[in-house]
């Protein structure tokens, strides 16, 4: 049976051929590093600022990692109580109001914690899904009344999309019109 300090010894052994391995490889990835600077003409002031350039951090070339700030809100919802800080695209719940003022939270308000701007953003997604809501062209979503009707078949048109073949060869649309 084997006693402690021998295989203390060929532990110790064992580390050492590990290390020489690393080392090794570690000289031969450096050796294929210059050459392929060699071969594209690159130095490592050109590395450095190409680092720099993107925004990396120390030794590990690993991207800099930027926390969200936290922003104090400065508006809220009084039926849902949903929150927004003035920035970015404002939600449903604000963006139809002409005066924004009664929205308006003191100036002493609490930081947004990121449990409230999540149920902010979910109610903001959820009233945007409603039928009647607006799109970003300010075009309401859904089915539209119809503005226009065929006298002969009945037919009728919203205005919206490709006109029906009963109205498009028409030059004047007003005896179309409903109302």
């Amino acid at each position: 049976m084997a006693t402690l300090e021998f295989l203390q010894a060929k532990i110790k052994k064992l580390e050492q051929q590990a290390e020489a391995l690393v080392t090794k490889q570690a000289s031969g990835v450096i050796e294929k590093i210059r050459e392929l600077m060699a071969e594209h003409g690159l130095t490592t002031a050109d590395i450095k600022a190409h680092e720099r350039s993107k925004g990396r951090l120390g030794k590990t070339g690993t991207a800099a990692t930027s926390k969200k700030s936290v922003v104090a809100f400065k508006y809220r919802d009084p039926k849902s109580g949903a929150t927004w800080s003035g920035r970015g695209r404002a939600p449903l719940w604000i963006a139809g109001a002409k005066n924004r003022d009664k929205f308006l939270v003191d100036s002493g308000a609490a930081i947004v914690k990121s449990a409230s701007a999540g149920k902010a953003k979910v109610t903001a997604k959820k009233a945007s899904k409603t039928v009647g809501a607006r799109s970003g062209k300010g075009q309401p979503k859904g089915p539209q009344p119809a503005l226009y009707r065929d006298p002969k078949s009945g037919a009728t048109w919203s205005g919206r999309g490709r006109a029906p073949g009963w109205i498009a060869g028409a030059t004047d649309r007003k005896k179309y019109l409903i109302g």
